[in-house]
């Protein structure tokens, strides 16, 4: 028997101040031309771009949470710049947002900063509660059409 009484350990109401979504600067995204856009084998070229240093925080609690995050693309006309792209992610450290709702909007942020051919963004969630999480969005403009039709931003 321990001699810590119960309450001790429950959350007392306690919440950390966040911010929303609006917080995430999309804006800060920046492109560079793919000279090989148009060639057989620029077509075929997949840019797969890592991080596990991804957080944003818990909107229930403000407590962080932690991710690796996967980004991969077949570029169209133009590349996302890594410098702008580490900007943009850094900005979800104060945001307050559910992982099922993070993979989507990141998803929709990067397609419409870069129009690619197709892109998949994988987000692995360290463990909360010993329960890992992985959760995935992606987007093919061959069987989904161009970003115009499909994004909730237009």
């Amino acid at each position: 028997m321990n001699d810590y009484p119960r309450e001790q350990f429950t959350a007392h109401d306690k919440m950390l101040p966040f911010q929303g979504a609006e917080a995430i600067d999309a804006a800060c995204l920046e492109c560079f031309p793919y000279e090989y856009h148009g060639t057989p084998h620029g077509a075929t070229m997949e840019i797969v771009t890592t991080t596990n240093e991804f957080t944003s925080v818990c909107p229930f609690s403000g407590l962080p949470d932690f991710a690796e995050v996967t980004i991969a693309y077949v570029p169209d006309a133009r590349c996302l710049e890594l410098r702008s792209l580490k900007y943009y992610l850094l900005s979800y450290r104060d945001v307050g947002i559910w992982y099922e709702h993070l993979v989507n909007h990141m998803l929709e942020d990067l397609v419409v900063a870069c129009a690619p051919l197709r892109m998949t963004i994988r987000i692995a969630c360290n463990a909360r509660g010993g329960l890992n999480s992985t959760v995935t969005a992606s987007y093919d403009r061959a069987t989904m059409g161009p970003v115009e039709k499909w994004t909730r931003k237009n």
